[in-house]
């Protein structure tokens, strides 16, 4: 049997494939394309997903070792500095390493344990973890507009 650190792992990696698969196809010019009135581009996205698993990683799970400026958080709005593939694709494969390692230390117990951030207020670790899964494939759905329809 399964523990839920598994389970909620396979959950996890599994849907974020919606983001992973966009991230095989993409070209560099893709990474400026926006859809107004939106002013945030694929780059932005890319880079804000990569923010958001670290902040994760820190906030909710505890990896006190991790830093992170979270450029796109503390700006809110794309500032067009997202134009470059191969650095975007590395930050977000570190940070989707950095939160799976953390995510693997969980023991059963600690998936009840309560965290409270200013984002979400108190939650569960399950169930904010229900809301990086819910992130990423947001913003993976943005994504796929802003690249299909986008300028």
């Amino acid at each position: 049997m399964k523990s839920k650190t598994q389970l909620f792992l396979e959950l996890w990696i599994e849907a974020r494939t919606r983001f992973t698969n966009q991230l095989e196809r993409l070209k560099e010019e893709d990474l400026k394309k926006k859809l107004p009135p939106s002013v945030n581009s694929v780059g932005f996205l890319i880079r804000h997903i990569g923010d958001v698993e670290l902040l994760f990683a820190k906030n909710v799970f505890g990896a006190s070792g991790v830093k992170v400026i979270a450029k796109t958080v503390i700006a809110s709005t794309d500032t067009g500095e997202w134009t470059n593939l191969s650095e975007l694709n590395d930050y977000v494969y570190y940070s989707f390493n950095t939160l799976k390692a953390i995510v693997e230390r969980q023991e059963e117990m600690d998936w009840e344990t309560l965290v409270t951030t200013e984002e979400f207020g108190t939650k569960t670790k399950a169930e904010a973890f229900g809301r990086i899964v819910s992130h990423t494939n947001h913003h993976a759905g943005q994504m796929a507009i802003l690249i299909k329809y986008g300028s």
